[in-house]
């Protein structure tokens, strides 16, 4: 064991660290808070997290030695899963090293049994600022060890935003006037596109055209099996392929529904464990559901619930039904924008069948509802989005109203029925940017 811990520390030591591309999460903000917590970074594969660990590293080698900032990949297969390993980590770094730790980056740590029980050790009897990482839902707030509760706090990373993917691209714009040049307008609706289209993991950004989607379908590919069917020990895998399969070509979902959807490709899956595979999947960060706005939870578990995911490279490289369907990849776009804002969402539909696709909750009050639609140009197609919002905007008593469009940027006094508001009009990439 001292071994391993002795080479993997000795290749740390003289590791080129790769130029990272600066983030919009800046961890240098957590270096200095009064009281001491471990910063634990979550979100989906490949999102990011490690370089954003090496980003605050590299910054802290200005100032430090090798020995005093250090960096772990627990996905290092030859790393034993094994507590002995983390128990003999400090010990045999104290050993090597002539200067104490004061900084350790941790990666993908919740690979390795009782690593809450270490941290927590760690965290009380040594005098360091500890940075972890996780791909899975064991690292968030709500699955945490009991140990580490109130000495934590979890930073969410999602792929890039529209702001950070331009930045990516090398693409700079003065956004005052952009609205307004000829040059730059049409160079920022095709940096969009491309956007909609192959999302913001940052290796699939970074990596030629015609290679995009295989790398997507590769990271697709490691999601089930490793965060899904090993951490879960899923024996029926062709099942779970399936309902991932019938989630991606679908905008909402009920358990009923996709349970006759799977019986009737001929898949035997109990309602019970559909249940439990939609939460696997949404506890890997693949994916994620909003129910329908009520103040009844009845009705909130009864209506089907909308289905999204953490980037639109997998519609697009997937589903078969989605395929640069921009209206879907519009509202995906829009929908992990509003989880990276932390907004509470949810989405409004009545007896008619009128629908509005975000429904943002404030606390107790409706703070805005969002209507998503590519193309306006329809006269027909607006009028109905408009309709949906005013009879939504009566039913929730909120004037708040944005529709996210591909091109159109204004506000106009519409009216149903009685029914008199004010609707904002913006185009998406505006929106992204704000």
């Amino acid at each position: 064991m001292d071994k391993i811990i002795k080479t993997i520390l000795a290749e740390w030591i003289g590791k080129n660290i790769p130029v990272i591309i600066p983030r919009e999460i800046n961890l240098q903000d957590y270096l200095n808070m009064k009281v001491n917590k471990i910063i634990v970074l979550n979100g989906f594969r490949r999102v990011g997290k490690t370089y954003i660990l090496y980003g605050l590293a590299n910054k802290l080698l200005e100032s430090n030695s090798r020995e005093e900032v250090v960096h772990i990949n627990f996905e290092d297969e030859r790393i034993p899963l094994k507590t002995e390993f983390l128990s003999s980590l400090l010990p045999t770094a104290d050993e090597i090293f002539n200067k104490k730790i004061k900084y350790l980056f941790l990666d993908e740590l919740h690979n390795i049994p009782n690593w809450g029980k270490w941290l927590r050790r760690t965290y009380d009897n040594q005098n360091m600022q500890i940075f972890v990482s996780g791909s899975s839902s064991r690292m968030s707030e709500e699955e945490i060890p009991t140990e580490l509760r109130g000495r934590f706090l979890e930073i969410k990373i999602f792929p890039l935003s529209f702001k950070e993917f331009l930045k990516f691209k090398k693409l700079s714009f003065d956004f005052k006037i952009l609205d307004f040049s000829d040059k730059e307008k049409p160079m920022v609706l095709k940096a969009l596109k491309e956007y909609l289209v192959y999302g913001g993991l940052p290796e699939i950004v970074l990596i030629d055209e015609n290679k995009k989607f295989e790398l997507a379908q590769s990271y697709y590919s490691t999601v089930i099996k490793r965060d899904i069917v090993e951490r879960y020990n899923i024996k029926n895998e062709e099942s779970l392929k399936a309902l991932l399969k019938l989630l991606l070509d679908s905008k909402e979902y009920s358990i009923s529904k996709s349970y006759k959807n799977l019986k009737s490709l001929g898949y035997e899956i109990g309602k019970s464990t559909l249940q439990k595979y939609i939460s696997y999947i949404e506890k890997s960060y693949f994916a994620f559901s909003l129910p329908i706005f009520s103040y009844k939870i009845k009705d909130q578990i009864q209506h089907p619930k909308k289905v999204y995911f953490i980037d639109n490279a997998f519609i697009n490289s997937i589903s078969t039904r989605f395929l640069n369907n921009f209206g879907r990849l519009y509202e995906n776009i829009v929908a992990v924008e509003l989880k990276r804002r932390r907004k509470e969402c949810y989405y409004w539909k009545n007896v008619e069948k009128e629908e509005v696709d975000f429904i943002i909750k404030n606390d107790t009050k409706i703070e805005q509802l969002i209507q998503v639609c590519y193309d306006l140009t329809d006269p027909d197609t607006k009028k109905r989005e408009i309709r949906a919002l005013l009879k939504a905007s009566k039913n929730l008593k909120c004037n708040n109203l944005l529709l996210i469009n591909r091109d159109y940027l204004g506000e106009e006094n519409s009216e149903w029925f009685g029914i008199k508001r004010k609707i904002k009009f913006i185009p998406l990439w505006k929106w992204l940017l704000s």
